[in-house]
């Protein structure tokens, strides 16, 4: 479901982003693009320090920039007015000399809004919870998380269910790219879980590029959603062992959905147990340089 939120004010935007975003950030960056070739979101971690704001300004400018991206309004969350500032002054430099125009530059900080990040004052305060953007967007379908950590937790480990698939492990059936995809796509669709022994089956089988890869031709955007829940259940319950491939397809899945977020939450399980994961590698590439999920279609 498609939920269109037109923001006219501050109390607009702050509500918006949990929305667009999947949860509420805390101690963050967080961009909205309007205009270009495609408008898109992002959220980076505050730099703890001066020396890494340069850093951040430029992995926002860098996609804005291949994006064509003509206005952008920064929400900057934390209390620390210091950093805020520092990182306000350069987003704002960096951008307008780059042709961007900033339409706003805010600071939040719990449930109060600033108008400039570049001074102290008593600030405004906001509810994006009773905000009508939220009301919407439930009723559009919208699941928004807490935090960020809230939403990684989805994708944590089940002890028990890691226990069973492991039993399983050894006597597991490789299957074919065709199998694979037949079995993967049937969940999918219906939106059932798989047993045990087809977890295990799926784990060992889509460690194998060729099998692995036969599938993009059922992994469509169209179809992505119902492979977002399939593979995010096989996350939950693969082992640590078997967990960097399906954690790959969840990210491209999510990705295919525009669920930037979620897609950074899988590869986040990835790389922590294959940090060298080359497909996991590419869709990082994807979502750092804000790739729009058309290009799947091409």
């Amino acid at each position: 479901m498609t939920t269109t939120l037109i923001a006219r004010s501050p109390d607009d935007l702050l509500a918006a982003i949990p929305i667009v975003l999947g949860f509420h950030p805390e101690r963050s960056i967080v961009m909205l693009t309007l205009g270009g070739a495609h408008r898109f979101h992002a959220r980076l971690d505050l730099p703890e320090a001066p020396t890494e704001i340069a850093f951040a300004v430029e992995a926002l400018l860098q996609p804005a920039l291949r994006n064509g991206v003509e206005r952008v309004a920064f929400v900057l969350y934390t209390r620390d007015t210091r950093i805020a500032r520092l990182t306000a002054d350069t987003l704002v430099a960096a951008f307008t000399e780059s042709g961007i125009e900033v339409l706003d530059c805010l600071r939040a900080h719990r449930g109060r809004w600033y108008a400039s990040a570049r001074r102290r004052e008593a600030g405004h305060a906001y509810d994006a919870e009773g905000h009508p953007f939220r009301a919407q967007a439930v009723y559009d379908g919208h699941v928004m998380y807490e935090t960020r950590r809230e939403l990684a937790s989805q994708l944590t480990a089940d002890p028990e269910a890691v226990d069973a698939v492991t039993e399983l492990l050894g006597g597991a059936p490789q299957l074919d790219g065709p199998a694979l995809w037949r079995l993967a796509g049937a969940h999918a669709e219906a939106g059932t879980s798989p047993t045990d022994a087809e977890v295990a089956a799926l784990v060992v089988s889509v460690a194998d590029p060729e099998a692995r890869d036969h599938g993009w031709p059922e992994l469509q955007r169209a179809s992505a959603p119902g492979h977002v829940r399939l593979w995010s259940d096989v996350v939950r319950r693969a082992p640590d062992s078997h967990v960097a491939d399906p954690a790959a397809v969840l990210a491209l899945a999510a990705w295919l959905c525009g669920n930037g977020a979620l897609a950074w939450c899988a590869l986040d399980r990835l790389f922590a147990a294959e940090p060298r994961h080359r497909l996991g590698g590419l869709i990082a590439q994807a979502l750092t340089q804000a790739i729009p999920p058309t290009v799947w279609d091409q």
